[in-house]
């Protein structure tokens, strides 16, 4: 028996916390033994903001902000640790996958950029760390997004009838498992993040507790429509996006010259994250009980995952919780399991999702110090 213990680090688009989950890989099947939340600052979650849509910045903010995010990490790995009782000599390896600041996977240039000094998180808890896992798909000609399909391919089992993994984060993405067909796995479009930040600017909270903002209001037709007409939603796969594109400036840009209430807006939000899902997920229904397994923090927005399934009503709407990978922890698990396969140096990428010329084991791996924090 090959068991070995990883740690998956994310704090996604929303930015509304680090999660890390503990997993025991065990010939190819994982296991969560134990996961914990860790708070970003709120004065660190401004100033990625800030980068995030575009604000002007310098070299010396990104630099700030790196060493700031590595430190953040380590401590969330290390409150993980003390909370569950596993040593850091038990972990063989971290899967960090940083902060995306910016994601421009066409043009001239492609990029993507992801912070968070992967040097500072291995010496400071004493475990070698695997990070910077997108830019080697994008060498390769892909989008270096999204990379989670991987994982769920290896987790879930498409058998007569489609399954698609839809894991609502800042932005939502669906991962496409179908019988006897090629994953499919892309961004649909916006998740949380512009319901999370109208939330906190007309009510001052993080977000939408139980949707009880938006049950409040009412869908406004006509910012709907206008909302559809976003160029992204017509894109082909391979695609992926951001905050770079759906943030507030773009939200407020959309309403002028509207006049309506804030909660009409707010609901209006929920009602197109839950059509831009319905549109892509309906596509690749395949067989007599297709089945949609919502993870991610949307999965706990009652109205959203209510309008999701009435607008699917030959689905099988349910959570990744009821089929044994709980909602909440699936994207740091999905980066323990990437951490997993760039140690054995095993392929963790879709060609077919990402567009990629080839598959590849992602990441670069940053050896543990373990001296120096030891002895400050």
């Amino acid at each position: 028996m090959n068991k070995e213990l990883y740690i998956g680090v994310m704090s996604g688009t929303s930015m509304d916390g680090v999660d890390t989950a503990l997993v025991e890989m065990v010939n190819g099947k994982i296991t969560l033994l134990a996961s914990a939340d860790y708070p970003i600052p709120d004065q660190l979650k401004q100033r990625l903001l800030n980068i995030c849509i575009g604000q002007d910045t310098n070299l010396v903010e990104i630099g700030q902000l790196d060493h700031q995010l590595g430190h953040l990490y380590a401590d969330a790995v290390n409150h993980l640790l003390a909370q569950s009782g596993y040593k850091a000599e038990q972990i063989h390896a971290i899967g960090n996958h940083g902060q995306t600041v910016f994601h421009q996977p066409t043009g001239d240039s492609p990029f993507t950029m992801q912070i968070g000094d992967a040097n500072i998180i291995a010496a400071k808890t004493g475990i070698d760390t695997v990070a910077d896992f997108r830019r080697k798909d994008m060498a390769l000609g892909g989008q270096g997004a999204p990379l989670v399909p991987a994982f769920h391919q290896s987790i879930f089992e498409s058998k007569a009838s489609s399954v698609v993994v839809l894991n609502i984060g800042g932005i939502s993405n669906i991962s496409v498992l179908r019988p006897q067909q090629p994953v499919i796995g892309y961004d649909t479009g916006p998740g949380n993040m512009l319901m999370d930040a109208w939330c906190e600017r007309h009510i001052g909270e993080k977000f939408d507790r139980d949707a009880q903002f938006a049950k409040r209001g009412h869908v406004d037709q006509a910012l709907l429509a206008s909302l559809l007409e976003e160029p992204y939603l017509s894109l082909g796969a391979p695609k992926s996006t951001g905050r770079e594109l759906f943030n507030l400036p773009w939200l407020e840009n959309k309403l002028a010259g509207y006049d309506i209430r804030h909660e009409d807006v707010q609901r209006t939000l929920c009602e197109y994250t839950a059509s831009t899902i319905a549109t892509e997920v309906i596509r690749y229904q395949v067989g007599e009980q297709p089945q949609l397994l919502v993870c991610g923090g949307g999965a706990n927005n009652p109205l959203l995952m209510k309008r999701i399934a009435e607008l699917l009503p030959e689905w099988q709407v349910g959570t990744t919780t009821e089929k044994g990978v709980d909602s909440d922890n699936m994207e740091a698990m999905a980066f323990a399991w990437l951490a997993h396969q760039r140690m054995h140096n095993l392929p963790s990428s879709l060609p077919e999702v990402t567009g990629a010329s080839k598959a590849a084991s992602l990441g670069v791996v940053y050896y543990a110090d373990k001296a120096f924090y030891a002895e400050k």
